[in-house]
């Protein structure tokens, strides 16, 4: 049954239900009553803010208007939670959702679907992104002989299909002129993929955040392909049904507000708030840190900047060229009214921020190596177990902290780096490392994701390849 047949046949049937309902209640109206179905994606961490860190804070009814026509209204707010964007794309087509979240590719296909099927919706706001690309990435089992997409021809690699990260593994394979048909690729959720992964059923798994840093985080993955490579933007963005925009602007308005405030708490305390988030979604709280925190791989800010738009547009003729995709106007289906007002009701300068990609970053004072964090993209950072996170000016300096504190007797969460080539946030345990010497007989150590970018800046430099274990000693002999 097509999707309008479908819809039809809902509301046919539903039509003797809804007369029934009307003489119960004595043609009882339920004007007053304004349902917003709002579909969240609560594992996809850089989507939270918009869904459930407002749900459990409250903060969308904080900002509901409740004057004017809304003086005698009652909100009745239902969250659906989904793995992904496509069943919250479907739910807004059936009318059953006002309000979505999702990532660039389903963005698009959102967009095309409702257009095509009568059920226009509009891109209102951004809730996180990486200018780069960084999120998105393709993990391997932890033994996996293989370390590049390349080592992948005719193996078993799955996506959710029709997600961000599928996405992200078609235009990677456009970029380096391989067939689309390059892996024997299929169609697994997150959760199966992972598990897959585990039990070695498949030999990669490509998903969106924060698939490909929580499985190495667990210990049973190790990432061999990130969404920087790309050199395309990524992101998250907020889509509304247009008609629920035209009736109510004050509502989308004020979800946009109390975006804007769950972005501040989380940016207030990033340490509280990932424990928060692992609470609420069970993803954890070093890997949300990863993502959300100071110098992290996304950064919160709902702004539509014109290169999230230019980058739509590309991404619209990665999949317009396999014939995945509808046709949409993207200029008509972009709406930034909405978050203008938000930002003018706060009191807000939007171009300004229109035109910021600054993410606030790592600062202090390194207590190792005696020095101002002065280049926070050189920083690393040390979660203590029971402990705050402790920043440091540079690599070595972050891995003789981790000596220090081990000899202390100290447990760590999590160590953070910066990888020197991609420029995104890593663990330190999966990095590869290159040593030299600086002057004075100092370790320079930096570090990578990819063994391969590890392996060209060894040989532009005359330094060496080696691992965390190999690093932690080259640092605790070390100044900085």
């Amino acid at each position: 049954m097509r999707i309008r047949d479908w819809i039809d046949h809902g509301l046919h049937s539903a039509l003797p239900l809804a007369i029934a309902a009307v003489l119960l209640w004595g043609g009882a109206s339920r004007a007053n009553t304004i349902d917003i179905g709002i579909g969240t994606q609560d594992t996809t961490t850089n989507t939270v803010t918009a869904g459930v860190v407002l749900k459990q804070l409250g903060l969308l009814d904080k900002h509901l208007p409740r004057t004017g026509k809304y003086k005698d209204v009652t909100y009745r707010v239902t969250w659906q939670n989904a793995t992904s964007g496509p069943p919250i794309t479907n739910g807004m087509v059936a009318g059953n959702l006002q309000i979505g979240m999702m990532g660039d590719y389903p963005l698009l296909v959102n967009g095309a679907t409702g257009h095509a099927t009568g059920n226009d919706t509009e891109l209102v706001a951004v809730i996180a992104y990486n200018a780069l690309g960084g999120g998105n990435g393709l993990v391997v089992p932890k033994d996996s002989p293989y370390y590049d997409l390349a080592d992948l021809k005719g193996k078993r690699v799955s996506v959710p299909f029709g997600s961000a990260a599928h996405g992200m593994l078609l235009a990677a394979l456009q970029n380096r002129h391989l067939p689309p048909d390059y892996f024997a690729l299929s169609n697994q959720s997150p959760e199966v993929g992972s598990t897959s992964i585990q039990e070695h059923r498949i030999d990669g798994h490509a998903d969106f955040v924060p698939f490909a840093e929580l499985l190495p985080f667990r210990g049973y993955a190790r990432k061999i392909f990130d969404g920087v490579e790309t050199g395309q933007p990524t992101f998250h963005g907020v889509v509304i049904r247009k008609d629920f925009g035209e009736k109510y602007p004050e509502i989308v308005t004020a979800y946009i507000r109390a975006l804007m405030e769950a972005n501040d708490w989380v940016r207030r305390d990033p340490a509280q708030a990932a424990e928060k988030i692992q609470s609420w979604t069970k993803v954890d709280k070093e890997v949300v840190y990863m993502f959300l925190g100071p110098g992290g791989i996304h950064t919160l800010d709902p702004t539509i900047k014109p290169k999230w738009v230019q980058a739509l547009k590309t991404d619209y003729a990665v999949l317009k060229k396999l014939n995945m995709v509808k046709d949409l106007d993207i200029d008509k289906w972009v709406n930034d009214t909405f978050v203008r007002q938000a930002f003018k009701e706060a009191g807000l300068d939007y171009d300004r921020q229109l035109a910021s990609f600054a993410n606030y970053t790592v600062q202090g004072t390194d207590t190792v190596c005696n020095t101002a964090i002065a280049d926070p993209s050189q920083a690393g950072q040390i979660w203590l177990r029971d402990g705050p996170v402790v920043s440091f000016s540079t690599a070595a300096c972050t891995l003789r902290a981790v000596n220090r504190y081990r000899a202390q007797g100290r447990q760590l969460n999590a160590v953070y780096l910066t990888d020197k080539a991609l420029g995104v946030k890593l663990f330190a345990g999966d990095a590869f490392y290159t040593q030299a010497r600086a002057e004075g007989g100092d370790a320079d150590i930096q570090a990578f994701l990819l063994k391969r970018d590890a392996q060209a800046a060894a040989a532009k430099s005359s330094a060496s390849v080696i691992d965390y274990a190999r690093a932690l000693d080259a640092a605790g002999k070390g100044g900085n």
